[in-house]
Parts: structure tokens; sequence; C-alpha cells
């Protein structure tokens, strides 16, 4: 003591030795856990900083605790059951093939030190000191539920009831890259790369990401992927990666090795043009303009149009039962700087009045039966120099010229027989010869003047619904027959048949790399060569 006491009167009956400060003091000192002494409290008022061995009495739940290097533990008790919580798929950047699950509990009045989740089926477990526990190494695909066991040093609590039902998903499993296309045509060379999904992990795949090698260069989208700014002349091959709402697959296997390379420099082409349509008196249709050349250069990544010319109306003469209609010129076909010209129509006149002198196009048409007022040529019309000839003539007693065609001129026509359609001229562009834009036969009034090689249709008889007038075929660019003066419409004169635009260059060259949606088209089989056969619309392709 600080002080020297007066020995009498610390035994005198009015000294009490409890509100002495010192002795006070002295008492709190010892009044520890290292002495024996107990703390009390509710749980939230647990010491902050215990140490192993400490001993505290829970007011909360009635029960002495000792804290150890697992936590507090209640002495001689064992954890009541856990309630258990809303189980989910854990996903995210989930490895593919190894599922897990997140389960979270609520403890009981005497928690335990640790807590097992058991999966149902495969007895699968994950534990934890606290809520939640992740339960891994599951099955994708595989639906399950959960218990919780809570566990102290003096034993286990009964299991919890099962949780919800979940079924683990992960992030895909590596792709499989089924192909690469060059495609050419872009600034720096193009690749279009196809790939498959394999197990997408239990969600939908939303986009592949290719990476090239060299280079690192990477595109995204779905399949097929175009890897753009790749250098021409440069061996690349390409890993994919797939991704779900979960993340990345790891890379598939790498490709097949590709050298980018520009698109084509020159083309060959086949341009042909609608044919013109029969005249009803009577001269027959010319057949649409041909061009075509080697080598005809163009500039890769350049949009070049296309155009497939129609065939011209026909024309016809119902008389009194089925009215009358003026045959028109076939429509030009374009590639890229190249036009071939429509064919001519044929020379006609009806009872309705209406007259159309022969007209003059890629190939002529044939000249006219001369009736009414003022007599009429019967001249047919004018080819056009490289791409068809003239129509014949036709001739005073009823016979009509036969339409130009590529390959010669239409036939005139003699007395009552009407003139052949000009032949056309055979090309094997495609891999096999055809023969196209062949010039229509004129009506006469005792032989039709015979159709054309290269699609030109036939005359019809004057005066004989049975022999009718033929159309051009279609995409062959040839004439229509000419039309007798029949009074039934079904025997008019034919319609030009449909142009066509062909254009083939060497295989070692990509596919074009843009070819628009007004275009229709199909790829006939030539050897050593890619060729494109247009055979309607309008629009643009791209190399």
């Amino acid at each position: 003591m600080s002080r020297i006491r007066d020995i009498a009167n610390l035994f005198s009956a009015n000294t009490d030795a409890a509100t002495d400060a010192e002795v006070t003091a002295a008492i709190s000192a010892h009044n520890t856990s290292a002495n024996g002494h107990v703390k009390r409290g509710n749980t939230a008022s647990r010491p902050a900083s215990p140490s192993a061995g400490d001993v505290y009495a829970n007011t909360q739940t009635g029960l002495i605790e000792m804290y150890t290097s697992s936590g507090w533990s209640s002495i001689g008790v064992i954890p009541n059951a856990v309630t258990i919580g809303t189980s989910s798929d854990i996903g995210t950047n989930i490895a593919y093939g190894s599922g897990s699950v997140s389960v979270p509990f609520t403890e009981g009045a005497v928690a335990g030190t640790t807590y097992t989740a058991t999966s149902s089926p495969g007895s699968i477990t994950g534990s934890a000191s606290s809520s939640p526990i992740t339960v891994s190494g599951l099955t994708q695909g595989t639906a399950y539920t959960f218990s919780v066991v809570a566990t102290n040093s003096y034993g286990n609590s009964v299991a919890s009831s099962a949780s919800n039902s979940v079924t683990p998903t992960s992030v895909p499993q590596a792709p499989t890259i089924t192909s690469v296309t060059n495609i050419g045509g872009v600034s720096g060379g193009a690749i279009s790369v196809a790939i498959s999904s394999n197990a997408t992990g239990g969600k939908s795949i939303t986009s592949y990401t290719v990476t090239s090698s060299p280079g690192n260069i990477t595109a995204t989208g779905t399949s097929p992927v175009t890897v753009t700014g790749l250098t021409n002349g440069t061996s690349y091959t390409f890993t994919a990666v797939a991704t779900n709402e979960n993340g990345n697959s790891i890379s598939s296997s790498a490709s097949s090795s590709i050298t980018p390379s520009v698109g084509t420099s020159s083309v060959d082409y086949l341009v042909v043009a609608g044919g013109g349509g029969g005249g009803s008196i009577n001269g027959g249709g010319g057949a649409g303009g041909y061009r075509t050349a080697t080598s005809f250069a163009i500039t890769p990544g350049t949009s070049l149009t296309i155009t497939v010319g129609a065939g011209g109306n026909r024309g016809y003469n119902g008389g009194g039962t089925g009215g009358h209609a003026v045959p028109s010129n076939g429509s030009n076909s374009v590639f890229s700087t190249i036009t071939s010209l429509g064919g001519g129509s044929g020379g006609h006149r009806d009872d309705n009045g209406s007259v159309k002198e022969v007209q003059s196009g890629g190939s002529g048409g044939g000249g006219r039966q001369p009736v009414g007022t003022p007599t009429p040529s019967t001249l047919g019309g004018s080819g056009t120099a490289g791409q068809g000839n003239n129509g014949g003539s036709a001739a005073s007693n009823a016979g009509g010229g036969g339409g130009g065609g590529a390959g010669a001129v239409g036939g005139n026509a003699s007395g009552t027989t009407g003139g052949a359609g000009g032949a056309g001229t055979a090309s094997s562009i495609t891999g096999s010869s055809i023969t196209y834009a062949g010039g229509g036969g004129g009506a006469g009034t005792a032989t039709a003047g015979a159709s054309s090689s290269g699609g030109g249709g036939v005359g019809s008889r004057l005066n004989n619904p049975t022999q009718v007038a033929a159309s051009g075929t279609t995409n062959l660019g040839g004439g229509g027959g000419g039309g007798g003066y029949s009074g039934d419409v079904a025997a008019g004169a034919g319609s030009g048949g449909s142009g066509v635009v062909i254009i083939a260059y060497s295989n070692s060259y990509p596919a074009p790399y843009l070819i628009s949606a007004g275009l229709t088209y199909d790829t006939p089989s030539r050897a050593g060569y890619r060729v494109y056969r247009f055979t309607a619309g309008t629009g643009t392709i791209q190399f």
C-alpha cells in the first residue's frame, strides 16, 4: 500500500475494505479468465480478441462456451441442426466439367465449428466454418439437392432438411474449328473461320472469339467469324474460344494453316441480254446482245454491278375476242462496264390499228408483212456490232423475217414461208458448250420460220391456231417467234427469253467477298475454275 495504515483502524468495525480503492483494484485484477473466473453476456458480447482456452457464460443460450482455434464451442453440447437456405448455381468462371453450387444456411442456437453440405445424388461434400458452403466437383446437367450437418468437438448435429434442386452450369467446352476459307476482297486480307460448338456448359453460346497466329489478331461474332486485317501472303492458323453467360471456354485446337490473298484481279465473262418479243404480223424477235471476253481486269474490293435482262413482251392480235398487245425489246444485261443490248422486237401490226415497226437491238428483229397504209418496210432491224446481227426481211405475200442471232443474220421470208431465226453462238464458260442468243423465227402463211440454235422461238403459221409461236428460252437470250393474224390471243407471238451473266476465274483465288441479295445465281462445275451464273435480278459482286 502507498501509505501506512493504522493497524487498529484497519481492524475497526468502522472500516469497509470493499470501499477502499486499492483493494477494489486488486480484486478486479485478480478476476480474470486466467485465474479461473468466467465472463458472461449475450452472444454479441463475447470478447473481441479471445485467446484459446477462454471461457464465456452465454446468457443468451444458457450454455458455457470455450474458445478454441475453431471458434466458440459450447462445452459438452453438440450443435443444433441448421436451417437450410436457397442453394444456387455458381456457374461464373467455373471450368467446364466441374459444376459448383453455393449452399447457404442459418446456424442453430448451439453453433458448430464446421459445417458440411452433402449432395444428393452422389454424396459429394463441401465444408466451411460459416455460411455459405461451396460444393464443387458436381456433374453438369444433373439436378442436385443438399443437406447440411453442423459439427463441433462433441459431435454432429442432425442433418438439415433438403435444399431446393439446383442444376450446376459452367463455361463452355472448347469449340471445334471446322473450316477456314480465304474470302479476300478487303484491305489486308480476310479469312472466314467456321466453328461448331461442343458442350455448352448448360448455357447458350453467345459468341466466339477467334485469334490468329501469328499476330494475335482477333475477331468476335457468331459462326462463321470473319477475321480481317491479316497480311496477304502470310500463313496463319486460328484458335477459337466459346463464350456463354458464365464466361469463356479454353481455346480450341489450332486450325489448319491458310494464307490470305487478295481476290482475283481478272475474270472471264459472258453477258447475254434478254431477247426481243416476236411481232403479231409477223417478224421474229431478235436475240439479246452477246458479249464475251477473257481476262477482264477488275480491282479487288470494288463493287461491280450485275443486271440480268428480262425477255421482251410478245405481240398478239386477239381480234374481237382477246385484245391486243405490241411487242417490246428485251432488257439490257450488265456486268461492270460491259452492257449487252436487249434484242429488237419483231415487226408488228394488229387489227386494233397498233403498229410497231421492226426494232434494232443487240440483234435486230425480223421484218413484218407489208400490210397497212402507208405500206411498211419489210426489212429487218439492225443488230449491234460485236453483239449480234440484223433481222431478216419479210415477203410481200405474208412471210415474216426471222430475228437476228448472235452468230448469224435472221433468215429472209420466202413467199409464204417465214424466215428462220439467226443462229446463236456457243460458249463453254460454264464447263459445258451451250449456245446462246438465237433469233426467233418469223411467221408464215404456209410454213412457219424455224427456230434457231441459241433459244430462239419458232414462228407460227398465220391463221392456224394449232401451230403457235414459241417463246425464247429462259437464260439463253433467244428472240420470240413471230405470230400470225389468228384472232386468238393464245396463238400470238412468243416472248423473248431472259438473258444471263456468267463469270469464271481460277479457283486458286477465293470465292467472292460479297454477292448482294438482289441476285439469283448458281455455280456450275468447271474443272479448275470458280463459275457464277447469274440468272435473275440486279445487284453487286465484290472480290
